[in-house]
């Protein structure tokens, strides 16, 4: 019986931070965009952006002239924007 109380209470957990787990995706992509549009650099190319995500602790990998950014379970691909503000753009 003991046991049955257990289940229930971890169940009852899981259901109520099942929220919280998705506003932590909401907030993973919003720190990205806030991370790149913090920075300008004319020069930066995919190498150069991989690199800063991957210290910000971010999955990328350049792939050609963009950067592949695993992000909860999607790919972003980011390009570098040159003279525009911010260090790239973010798309699906």
């Amino acid at each position: 019986m003991r046991w049955l109380k257990v289940i229930i209470a971890v169940c009852i957990i899981a259901v109520f931070l099942d929220p919280v787990m998705a506003f932590g995706e909401i907030e993973n992509i919003t720190s990205l965009k806030s991370l790149v549009s913090s920075f300008d650099d004319q020069g930066i190319n995919s190498r150069d952006l991989a690199f800063f995500l991957v210290t910000h602790n971010y999955d990328a990998t350049p792939v050609g002239g963009h950067v592949d950014v695993k992000l909860n379970a999607e790919v972003y691909l980011l390009t570098p924007n040159g003279d525009r503000p911010g260090l790239c753009d973010i798309n699906l």
